[in-house]
């Protein structure tokens, strides 16, 4: 008996060591071949076509206003010539709720698109092993020279990849702070050496997060840390277009001269070259079936193909295809789904363009003095105060008209006959509203002031209000 209870806690102290070798393997790193291809030439277009927007658009400049500023001091968001306001961001919300349908849409249709072509993490890592390839050489290059000891010419290449890495990545963060501060401006205050504090900080927090993520952690950004890559599959059907290793074509795999007539001999298509394993970003091997680490990037069909025509061998062995056409069923790219996320995306995406199209660019709020509920004036009359927050939301200055209805006999003090607004202010203006107290019913009474642009006549909004007074004595 004591020999039994002994062993107990030898069993107890092995299977959390046996459950932490089966979670936490220690990282190998991935040296992706490069490859050419169509897939490639697309990946290569999408990263030359997204970067040039991302550094090119904060230069552009429309009607004296920077194209795209996200001016989060002054509230407003000048979006293509259009400026938004707080007051505004129910449009805000639908553009990111047709973001969201969106992946939904094709990702549902093709599957991982967005990671493969499109994901930030994706382009900037592209953009960085292309900096590795150009400096430290191919492949076979990159891990000789890992693996020999340090020696000068070592630091030398090191020392030069990090560097340009370190430059383009503080470049990248001086950009991204230009989407929220005058990029020009940033630019002069860079110069002299003049950025406030909390503008160095976000520089410097996403110059260090693309160093990081696009330098150092790569797949492991998109194994580990995003979480697209779990919940991927509650968006998959059977026909979804995935990439997948023809199997019953492929097996048994085998390596075979190329005059070998292969299917006399009993193998299948895939000779084992493993160039699908060397050209993935992820270091997955997709003859092992779909995985989640798979950002569908397509390297490793363009690398399939390319050997498939050396050997002389029809291409397709690794292809985007859906479950149902491998197992031989026929492939419905309309289905129920699909037809539910467009719906909702057309629907979405027309109440956007409406809204835009048929805004009124200017909004009125109407403050009430509470210090008092009313008061007399010496000639009986009975007075409210108020306080007008007039929001011109047009890219261009306006004179406004004001008026108030609600109440028989009302009189407008305060307010002159023309209000000037510049672009994308909110001006403050105090009123004072006067009314016969026999003219009123109630303690309180609606009322409703009118704003319109002059010269403008679609320009034009009303705010409710409350007056409030003694009861009439009539």
């Amino acid at each position: 008996m004591n020999l039994e209870v002994a062993t107990k806690p030898t069993r107890s102290v092995r299977q959390p060591d046996q459950v932490q070798q089966s979670l936490y393997a220690k990282r190998e790193k991935v040296y992706p071949r490069e490859v050419h291809g169509l897939f490639a030439a697309m990946r290569v277009s999408a990263v030359l076509v997204l970067l040039g927007l991302f550094y090119g658009l904060p230069w552009l400049r429309w009607n004296g206003q920077q194209l795209l500023l996200f001016d989060l001091p002054a509230r407003q968001f000048h979006i293509f010539g259009l400026t938004i306001f707080p007051q505004d961001f129910v449009y805000l919300t639908l553009l990111l709720i047709m973001a969201a349908l969106s992946l939904f849409f094709f990702t549902a249709i093709g599957g991982r698109l967005w990671c493969g072509y499109a994901c930030p993490q994706t382009v900037w890592t592209e953009v960085f092993m292309w900096i590795d390839r150009k400096i430290e050489g191919d492949r076979p290059k990159q891990m000789k020279l890992d693996k020999a000891p340090w020696s000068t010419h070592k630091f030398v290449v090191k020392g030069s990849k990090h560097l340009i890495w370190i430059l383009f990545s503080a470049f990248t963060g001086f950009t991204f702070v230009g989407y929220f501060t005058p990029i020009l401006e940033l630019g002069q205050k860079l110069l002299t050496f003049n950025l406030g504090p909390w503008e160095t900080f976000w520089v410097l927090f996403y110059g260090l997060a693309t160093y990081g993520n696009a330098g150092w952690l790569r797949e492991q950004v998109c194994v580990y840390m995003c979480p697209y890559a779990r919940f991927q599959s509650a968006m998959f059907d059977r026909d979804t277009l995935i990439i997948s290793y023809d199997r019953e074509r492929g097996e048994p795999r085998g390596a075979r001269k190329r005059t070998l007539d292969h299917h006399t001999a009993g193998l299948g298509d895939c000779i084992d070259c493993t160039l699908c394993v060397q050209v993935c970003p992820t270091g997955i091997d997709i003859r092992n079936g779909l995985q989640f680490q798979c950002i569908a990037c397509a390297a490793c069909i363009d690398a399939c193909d390319h050997v498939m025509e050396k050997m002389g061998y029809p291409a397709g062995l690794v292809r985007y295809t859906t479950q149902n056409a491998v197992s031989g069923k026929p492939t419905r790219v309309f289905r129920p789904r699909i037809a539910v996320y467009a719906f909702l995306l057309v629907g979405i995406t027309g109440a956007v363009v409406f809204g835009l199209t048929h805004r009124v660019p200017l909004d009125l709020d109407v403050i009430r003095d509470r210090n008092a509920l009313y008061r007399e004036t010496t000639d009986g009359m009975v007075e409210n105060v108020y306080t007008l927050k007039v929001i011109n939301m047009d890219g261009q200055p306006h004179r406004y008209r004001l008026s108030v209805t609600g109440i028989l006999g009302m009189e407008l003090f305060g307010a002159e006959q023309s209000v000037p607004v510049n672009a994308g202010e909110v001006a403050s203006l105090p009123v004072r509203v006067r009314v016969d107290p026999f003219a009123l019913e109630r303690g309180s009474t609606a009322i409703t002031f009118t704003l319109e642009a002059e010269g403008a006549p679609r320009i034009k909004t009303v705010a409710e209000a409350r007056f409030l007074g003694p009861v009439s004595r009539g």
